[in-house]
């Protein structure tokens, strides 16, 4: 079977992703399985592969260059020219590396919007940086919706062991509540049972988590299960979906229920990132659902604190990719 062309981002040049996409560049596995196109600048690759004592032999042409003639045969680079090497400064929050960041998942999209990649997966950014270069947005879910039009995304953080989607993501606690609705949760039920269905689960079991402890305590402890949740998942039953719930989170990850759950929908983000990082955390792929293209992505951070030296596990990134093409060639 042809080999389907994966887009990969370099993330913040300050953090890992460029490590990380040194060693994509030349994995075997992953040369296995796809053509890996890494957008990003071809100078901070060439620092930080001298740096980590990396090699750095994959083709590398410049953005302009490669829109006007996207043919590609082996691992190449795609040069945003956004940024000198020489002008980052590693593990550190600089604007000049947000705004760099951002140009790279620019470009990837776009090319796999107009056809040129089979899916986008994209290495760490850091949200910090992308304020101080003014990106509006507080992540990648959002910028991607964003930029390819999309008004109803999750997500989804998938592994072997367990499955989440979020129904919030990024948003403050205290702010949660106010986010969640009745068709809010059936939207994300919908989406993660599509993505499951690629999956080659015919049927799968959705378990959906309550947002109070004790699932509220029948109101004791807050009434939103009772207005909000269970609302919701009675509407996705009514639609075919097999969906449960909703169940206490200090149960609902327990082996027991984990051996009767494809995926679970949860109501914010630490709800369900804790159990899945503590089961798949070098494992685990980061999946956007809802867009008219594949994405994914790595399920941890900048870590500014191990950046260019040579210590970044790529075991993340190597996942991200493998599901990549998966779900492409499930589309």
């Amino acid at each position: 079977m042809k080999r389907p062309i994966i887009g990969i981002t370099m993330g913040d040049p300050a953090g890992v992703g460029p490590e990380l996409c040194l060693r994509i560049l030349r994995n075997p596995r992953i040369l296995r399985q796809c053509v890996p196109v890494v957008f990003g600048d071809a100078d901070v690759l060439r620092r930080v592969a001298r740096v980590c004592r990396l090699p750095f032999k994959a083709e590398a042409v410049p953005l302009e260059v490669w829109r006007r003639d996207p043919s590609v045969t082996c691992p190449l680079v795609v040069d945003c020219c956004s940024l000198r090497g020489g002008g980052v400064r590693p593990g550190r929050v600089q604007k000049a590396c947000g705004r760099a960041a951002y140009t790279y998942i620019e470009a990837a999209i776009d090319a796999a919007m107009k056809g040129r990649t089979a899916a986008v997966v994209t290495a760490p950014i850091h949200k910090e940086s992308l304020r101080l270069a003014g990106v509006p947005y507080p992540g990648h879910t959002e910028i991607l919706a964003e930029l390819t039009g999309t008004n109803h995304v999750c997500m989804m953080l998938a592994s072997d062991e367990i499955t989440v989607s979020l129904v919030t993501t990024h948003t403050a606690y205290g702010h949660v509540p106010a986010e969640i609705s009745k068709g809010r949760i059936l939207d994300v039920i919908r989406l993660t049972v599509a993505a499951m269905k690629r999956l080659e689960k015919s049927r799968p079991r959705i378990t959906v988590c309550a947002l109070n402890p004790h699932a509220g305590e029948h109101g004791l402890f807050g009434d939103d299960e009772r207005k909000i949740v269970e609302p919701a998942i009675r509407a996705a039953r009514k639609k075919g979906f097999n969906a449960t719930g909703p169940l206490p989170p200090d149960t609902a990850f327990i082996p027991a229920k984990r051996a009767v759950t494809d995926a679970y929908v949860v109501m914010y983000h630490d709800q369900g990132l804790i159990p899945f990082k503590m089961l798949a955390f070098d494992k685990g792929v980061n999946v956007t659902l809802g867009l008219p293209i594949v994405r994914t992505s790595v399920d941890h951070g900048t870590a500014f604190d191990i950046a260019w030296k040579g210590k970044a596990s790529p075991n993340s990134l190597i996942e991200a990719v493998s599901w990549a093409v998966r779900l492409a060639r499930k589309r």
